[in-house]
């Protein structure tokens, strides 16, 4: 099957007219995503369960939103909320746990083309899955790269590019991203910036 291809890690040739005429009607339901007002949540949510391949409850992403497959190969967990201009280039799968949290301008980028030109110039492409864990924070810019994980509860810091496997529970930061630190005692003391923060009641 044609979809099989975007799939299993090899250079191919993107030009298949089967991929193309799929990819027009995804893309026919991401403009009507973004054409709804802000008042229409249900009909949002309604839309991305029929737009991504898996979505979970409480999921929320504000538009612009942009995605190559219009999220047919995207898995969101529960509660992921993502800001504007999520872009997701999701020709082939991108796991998203529950609770992830995404800033403004985050490109996850699963399709990549050769170095060599001689294969470029014929559009030659390969796809390599992203996988994000639980309860991750991606800051402001961020760029994950294709093939990356990110573990559990981690934080990427605004304008990283996240080249290559970051662990769970620590903050990463960087172009190319590395890990700084583990979250520690006084993040959970609410320390930020060398200030302790209150919880503000509600």
């Amino acid at each position: 099957m044609w979809s099989d291809i975007l799939h299993c890690g090899k250079v191919y040739l993107p030009t298949d007219p089967a991929i193309a005429e799929e990819q027009l009607k995804r893309l026919d339901l991401l403009f009507a995503y973004n054409a709804l007002k802000p008042s229409q949540q249900a009909e949002k949510t309604a839309l991305l369960k029929r737009m991504f391949a898996e979505c979970g409850k409480d999921v929320y992403i504000e538009t612009p939103f942009h995605s190559n497959f219009g999220g047919m190969n995207v898995h969101f967990g529960d509660g992921v909320n993502a800001n504007f201009n999520l872009t997701l280039v999701d020709d082939t799968h991108i796991y998203v746990g529950n609770h992830t949290m995404f800033a403004p301008n985050v490109t996850l980028a699963t399709a990549a083309h050769p170095i060599a030109p001689e294969y470029r110039v014929y559009q030659y492409q390969y796809n390599l899955p992203i996988h994000i864990g639980k309860n991750c924070w991606l800051g402001a810019g961020v760029i994950v790269l294709p093939g990356v994980t990110i573990g559990d509860n981690s934080v990427i810091g605004a304008g990283s590019v996240v080249t290559k496997d970051i662990p769970a529970n620590v903050v990463a930061v960087g172009n190319p991203c590395r890990v700084m630190r583990e979250i520690n005692e006084d993040d959970r003391r609410l320390i930020i910036h060398g200030q302790q923060m209150e919880l503000a009641e509600q």
